[in-house]
């Protein structure tokens, strides 16, 4: 059946280097269908609310979805800047191969899951802004980033990607200068490095977070969500 459906997933792909991305022509060309899908590279998406930016970091298998017409409505806007980290290489997945791949439902459940999985990580990442601390947020977001993006060396996890310190706060919720002197602090404490290789993860985030806090992570309150007057733990 691969060999079947091979032809009709065919995708035209462009590619693009490191620096800012002008992607609306893109988006808009992918329109209606699925999106533009991230084949290769690591890029960043800015979200700009006000005065405030935040930052989402996509990769390999992410889709970037068409612009949705009605944010256009929206009281509260939302600018969209993108960014590459390094070289990116995308698939434009649009109408003419939603038709393409109609017969082969399995694709398009794929691609179902990977919107899916970009929204479970931005809850994820969501909630890691939501501790107080922010050497604590920045471990949780670090060894968040390690299973998809790290390589494993003895002691540790390596990062190689060019995460800034502005960059990392826009992800966390902080302002550069904090960010700085709380990756000092983890640098001084032995738990994260930094070097022209990236950033390195060293032992496991067990040891980082008993470090920080004083517990391990299974020692914390349990949170109670209420359902309808129930509480779930």
């Amino acid at each position: 059946m691969r060999l079947v459906a091979r032809p009709a997933a065919t995708a035209i792909t462009f590619e693009l280097d490191p620096g800012q991305l002008d992607l609306e022509k893109w988006r808009d060309a992918s329109s209606p269908g699925t999106g533009l899908l991230v084949l290769a590279g690591a890029v960043v998406e800015y979200a700009r609310v006000y005065d405030r930016i935040t930052a989402e970091l996509l990769g390999r298998g992410d889709v970037i979805q068409p612009r949705d017409e009605e944010q256009r409505d929206a009281f509260v806007s939302c600018e969209l800047i993108w960014r590459a980290l390094e070289p990116v290489r995308f698939a434009i997945l649009d109408v003419a191969f939603a038709d393409r791949v109609r017969t082969f439902p399995q694709i398009g459940d794929e691609l179902l899951r990977r919107v899916e999985r970009r929204a479970r990580d931005l809850e994820v990442v969501r909630a890691i802004a939501a501790q107080p601390r922010l050497d604590v947020r920045l471990v949780l977001l670090l060894w968040h980033l390690a299973p998809r993006w790290g390589r494993v060396e003895p002691g540790g996890i390596r990062l190689p990607l060019p995460l800034t310190h502005e960059l990392l706060g826009r992800m966390v919720g902080a302002e550069r200068p904090s960010v700085t002197h709380a990756l000092g602090r983890l640098a001084a404490a032995g738990l994260v490095s930094e070097d022209s290789g990236g950033r390195h993860l060293h032992g496991t985030l067990e040891e980082h977070l008993g470090t920080l806090t004083g517990r391990s992570p299974d020692q914390g309150e349990k949170a109670h969500v209420s359902t309808g007057g129930q509480s779930a733990q």
